[in-house]
């Protein structure tokens, strides 16, 4: 402001300065888009004793430029493929607003839909900020309302105690759960098996039974997570089969009024809580939460994970490999544990000796083809894989490492399975176990399973922490007593370093070639364990060392 009786020099208009066209509105070759344009604005474009425009944001009398996005509207941003709708909060309002800024999901991932879209959530937005204007007695414009003043014209302080039409909630904010974990489920992404399918129905179940399918996304909070939590570990077991048609809080009540003590272990508690947590963090990347409120509320597991399971005893093996199916038993169904002169050689017989001298998971013993067990450089081996097998059957590794070659050890080749591959495949068998049924979740292992847990009992071979997966821990314990190395083993037995797959290193290479892995594996010995009886003849007198 000028002195009180100073004088006030006015500039005389500058003279027009003759611009051509093309350099006004000449765009960046490097950041001009087929969809999105930009051009070079003048601000001050009667710069004095400027021939041309300069473009130097520091030549503020000459020329000052600024890059302009034509397609774009004001505030139309992107957050994790989710385009939403940005505004900074006025600064009248910034003592009464919460934060600085307003983000408002547009619930689209699509540019074109986004532009129709961002007027009305913008229109909200503006409507918002009238509306705490109004309560705190400030000056309003009653054309930003849904629903206007008698006389538009006028822009006054608006009568506090008169009421309000609430605003309408932005399309994320009306996100219920059950509406959320529909479109979870439903998302294309998740290519889940039946079984992680029926384990997703069930904790959706659960959820909704205990914060109500139409409660909004946003009111789920982390007292209630915690509630939620806390009604888990009063959860029994098998809660779904012996407490049929009843909703998780009548479960929880029931199991209390019969004095049930058999819980879900705290490993069971935390996969439902996993999946749970998987939905909300879903719901994030939409656009649908802000925060996860169930994050951090796993609980503590009070058994390690190697303690889990225990590998079998020697003298469990002894009895296991000595019961009457591999000694004589009457047949390998319904008397595979009476005595008896035959010896048939089938899933039952092969699927625990090839889990022991290889190490393969049940399921993946069980959906070997004929096809699978193949010469490779000279090595005969196992081929573990996923995806359509010759059948048109699915076939389901657990991780991406599962996928692997195992030579066949030689132990297996003295007891005839090279011998039982091939007439397999000469009776035109795909399946290696073709009388092994798919289970309910389309499992060929679920049958053997069961039976394994009652031959165990009926060969006397039972014991706490024990059952078919303890044949991986033995021969996880053959190759560290055998000195195998660690990245050798790791790949025999499909195991991962982390939890999300392989090392970078090991995509590097070609791998290690069947003879280095055959040597490996066969290294693994259980010199407890004589199968002298299961040698076929011309075999028995091969070295075993």
């Amino acid at each position: 402001m000028p002195r009180l009786g100073s004088r006030v020099r006015i500039p005389s208009p500058a003279p027009a300065v003759s611009i051509p066209l093309e350099t006004l509105a000449k765009p960046s070759k490097r950041r001009s888009s087929a969809t999105i344009v930009s051009t070079d604005r003048l601000h001050n474009d009667a710069g004095r004793g400027a021939s041309t425009p300069r473009k130097c944001s520091g030549n503020r009398g000459q020329g000052v430029y600024t890059r302009r996005l034509h397609n774009r509207p004001i505030g139309l941003c992107s957050k994790r493929g989710i385009f939403h709708y940005r505004r900074r909060v006025p600064t009248d309002l910034l003592t009464v607003w919460e934060g600085r800024e307003v983000w408002r999901s547009l619930d689209t991932d699509s540019y074109a839909m986004a532009l129709r879209r961002i007027h009305q959530v913008a229109a909200t937005v503006e409507a918002e900020f009238e509306k705490m204007r109004c309560s705190i007695g400030c000056a309003i414009d009653p054309v930003l309302f849904a629903v206007p003043l008698n006389d538009p014209a006028v822009s006054t302080l608006w009568p506090p105690a008169a009421p309000q039409p609430p605003a309408p909630l932005p399309p994320s904010s009306r996100r219920t759960i059950g509406d959320v974990y529909d479109r979870f489920i439903a998302d294309p992404k998740h290519q889940w098996s039946k079984r992680t399918q029926i384990a997703h129905a069930t904790t959706r179940k659960w959820v909704v039974e205990a914060f109500g399918e139409n409660t909004a996304l946003t009111n789920i909070t982390r007292e209630g997570c915690r509630d939620f939590v806390a009604l888990l570990r009063e959860m029994p077991k098998s809660a779904h089969q012996r407490f049929p048609d009843m909703t998780i809080k009548e479960v929880v009540a029931a199991a209390k009024a019969r004095g049930e003590t058999r819980l879900i272990s705290t490993a069971n508690l935390n996969a439902y809580v996993n999946r749970f947590g998987g939905v909300m963090n879903w719901a994030i990347n939409e656009g649908y939460l802000d925060r996860d409120p169930l994050k951090g509320l796993k609980l503590p597991d009070p058994v390690k994970k190697r303690d889990k399971r225990n590998p079998f005893s020697p003298e469990q093996l002894r009895r296991i490999f000595d019961a009457p199916i591999y000694t004589g038993c009457r047949d390998d169904a319904n008397g595979y544990a009476i005595h008896g002169d035959q010896r048939p050689r089938r899933a039952r017989f092969w699927v625990p000796l090839i889990a022991l001298f290889s190490g393969l998971r049940l399921n993946e013993i069980c959906q070997l083809e004929v096809s699978d067990v193949r010469e490779i450089d000279g090595i005969a081996c196992f081929n573990v894989t996923s995806g359509v097998s010759l059948t048109g059957d699915e076939k389901r590794v657990k991780t991406s490492a599962s996928e692997r070659v195992v030579p066949v050890h030689d132990e297996l080749i003295r007891c005839g399975f090279l011998a039982f591959a091939a007439s397999q495949r000469l009776c035109g068998e795909t399946n290696l176990f073709p009388e092994l049924p798919f289970g309910h979740l389309g499992y060929r292992s679920t049958a053997i399973s069961r039976w394994f847990t009652r031959f165990l009992e009926n060969a006397g071979a039972a014991a706490p922490l024990t059952c078919f997966h303890s044949f991986r821990h033995n021969f996880r314990d053959g190759l560290r007593e055998a000195k195998i190395d660690r990245d050798v083993a790791l790949l025999l037995g499909g195991w991962t370093t982390d939890g999300k797959g392989t090392a970078v290193a090991d995509n590097y290479g070609s791998g290690y070639h069947p003879r280095v892995l055959a040597e490996a594996l066969n290294a693994v010995r259980f010199p407890v364990l004589n199968l002298d009886h299961l040698a076929v003849l011309g075999l028995r007198s091969e070295s075993r060392a």
